[in-house]
């Protein structure tokens, strides 16, 4: 997708213009991740940029690009071009941090530290 949205329409709010530009920019990213991947790929890839038009859009990630939108809008732009292009990608294996390894629950049978006293049986006798 690459468009540019005018950020002023006579007779709607600015805030709902914007609000709708992003709204359009989620459908189309949604639309995107529905479509099937090639062989031997595991994730849609998004290259966006977005600026005050093509000249001076910046590359940004998919979760910027909302910022990104405000971020034009509040400099009095007319209009914010956006583009998004969908690539396929390989998800990458998250790594984690070396020294700290995942320690198992607690046993059920062991109380809690911070956990309060049993309460007293009734009929047994309260010393004061």
């Amino acid at each position: 997708m690459k468009k540019t949205f005018p950020l002023h329409e006579p007779g709607k709010a600015d805030a709902r213009v914007i609000d709708g530009i992003k709204y359009d920019v989620r459908k189309y990213v949604k639309r995107e991740r529905r479509k099937t991947l090639p062989e031997g790929f595991s994730q849609w890839d998004f290259n966006c940029r977005v600026g005050a038009n093509a000249a001076t859009a910046e590359a940004r990630t998919i979760d910027d690009v909302a910022g990104a939108i405000d971020a034009v809008a509040a400099t009095g732009a007319l209009a914010v071009y956006i583009e998004i292009l969908a690539a396929a990608g390989h998800r990458t294996p998250r790594v984690v941090a070396p020294g700290i390894a995942a320690s198992p629950p607690p046993a059920a049978t062991e109380p809690a530290a911070d956990s309060a006293p049993p309460p007293p049986e009734p009929g047994a006798a309260q010393s004061s």
